[in-house]
């Protein structure tokens, strides 16, 4: 019995491959790559070092595990995993853990290749398996190597773009973020925001309602505390002019930027700058809202963004200029009606236009090219570009939104895109008159448009 038994195993062409004809040998090979792919680990365990393949099975039932109790969690709270996973101390563990993998993955890949005795196979079988075996190597090894490449330039990037500080609490259920497109050019003392509006999101239900603010507002009120407010108790520049050529909401942020820093002593420290703070300030005056966080977009920066990511997609309603002046001189070209794949030039120059149509035409303009840049942020997007993407935002993008903040804020986001975003432009045609505007009203439409939408109560 027992020497029948030694028999079998001396048999076995799995564990002892020498008596196996060539066509067995080229079936066992087959099964070895094959198991070293679903299950690493395994092809040790039944054909060669079982001490390695046993440190491979339990490598790998591990991160099964693992991934199923994060899975678990992510569909229970998924901002949990999110904020794990947008912090530094979270992609660094998780870029030391892949490339663990890579490298447990790649010694047991070669240690298999060994294990099949390639020279016993069939010819012609031997190139496929080989190649086959390669190319399992590259994917599987590969990923993992440029997934903790990834988590590593993620975490530099992040911490580079948003601050380390505290959170703030929603307030009347909402977080208010300041959304300043900035028009910074060789031929412009400092920056000027080319655009403004403010993101006003349900902390609950992420519905969004976008506020767009004409920079040609007067008289703007600043909220209570200002610094520049108590220069202008009645409005900006509304008494004896401002210290600045125009005194519109635009001109708010180079006024306190270049001739009142000394207002705002303490906005560097806290992530922001004067000027950033006090058209902040009067952002919140304008609409009665707090507005806890800032999101500044230089947009000579922004073509390179939206290259990065590989263009946008804009459906043109009307004819603009690229280039030229107000009488259509030195014209570049043309952006057409119609729906149009925009590189980052022509967005820019979409945004930007200013010849042919109105300053409110632009802020419509601008509005819509955020809400398409927004779909084009998508996990597969921003993964097969994450480099260019992270390189193009570190120059575009300032903020003081904190980055324990980022987990919560992306689960918001996807709650935002599957829920029409609310639009409240506060233009001539809605009763807003830039020159003498009526704070009360505005304030007044504000809360209007974000009051919750009643529940119809059932019939008793």
């Amino acid at each position: 019995m027992t020497s029948m038994t030694n028999q079998g195993r001396v048999t076995d062409p799995i564990r002892h491959p020498n008596s196996g004809s060539a066509r067995i040998m080229t079936t066992r090979a087959w099964w070895l790559v094959i198991l070293n792919f679903v299950l690493p680990g395994s092809a040790q365990v039944l054909a060669g070092n079982r001490r390695l393949g046993r440190f491979g099975l339990g490598a790998t039932l591990t991160l099964i595990i693992a991934a199923v109790i994060v899975g678990a969690v992510y569909l229970l709270w998924p901002a949990v995993v999110l904020t794990v996973f947008t912090s530094a101390i979270g992609l660094w563990a998780a870029a030391a853990v892949l490339a663990f993998y890579a490298v447990t993955w790649l010694v047991l890949t070669l240690n298999t290749l060994s294990l099949i005795r390639l020279g016993r196979a069939a010819p012609g079988a031997r190139p496929i398996i080989a190649a086959f075996s390669a190319a399992l190597m590259v994917v599987v090894c590969g990923t993992a190597g440029y997934g903790a490449f990834v988590a590593t330039s993620a975490s530099g990037f992040l911490s580079s773009v948003f601050v380390a500080g505290p959170s703030e609490p929603p307030v009347d259920g909402r977080y208010n973020i300041l959304l300043l497109g900035g028009d910074a050019g060789a031929d412009r003392d400092g920056l000027r925001p080319d655009s403004m509006s403010v993101v006003s999101i349900d902390a609950t239900t992420g519905q969004a309602t976008t506020i767009s603010l004409p920079r040609n507002l007067e008289d703007v009120p600043f909220s209570a505390g200002s610094s520049l407010g108590a220069l202008y108790p009645k409005g900006y520049g509304s008494i004896n002019g401002c210290d600045v050529s125009a005194c519109m909401l635009n001109s708010i942020f180079n006024e306190a930027e270049l001739k009142r820093p000394e207002y705002y002593p303490n906005a560097v420290a806290e992530g922001s700058s004067p000027g950033i703070q006090a058209t902040l300030e009067a952002a919140q005056g304008i609409t009665g809202l707090t507005i806890q966080y800032f999101v500044l977009i230089d947009m000579q920066g922004f073509s390179d963004l939206i290259d990065a990511l590989g263009g946008v997609d804009i459906t043109v309603a009307e004819r603009l200029p690229i280039g030229g002046n107000e009488q259509l001189k030195e014209v570049e070209g043309w952006i057409e009606v119609g729906p149009q794949h925009m590189d980052g030039t022509t967005a820019t120059w979409y945004a930007r236009s200013r010849h042919t149509t109105s300053d409110y035409d632009r802020m419509g303009r601008q509005t819509q090219l955020q809400e398409a840049l927004l779909a084009q942020f998508n996990p597969a997007n921003v993964l097969t570009k994450f480099q260019d993407i992270a390189a193009a935002g570190t120059e575009v993008i300032k903020t003081d939104v904190p980055q324990g903040m980022l987990g919560y804020f992306v689960n918001l986001a996807a709650k935002t895109k599957e829920l029409p975003v609310i639009s409240v432009p506060l233009i001539p045609e809605n009763g807003i008159d830039p020159e003498d505007p009526n704070y009360a009203a505005i304030h007044a439409s504000i809360a209007a448009a974000l009051a919750p939408v009643p529940t119809a109560t059932p019939a008793q």
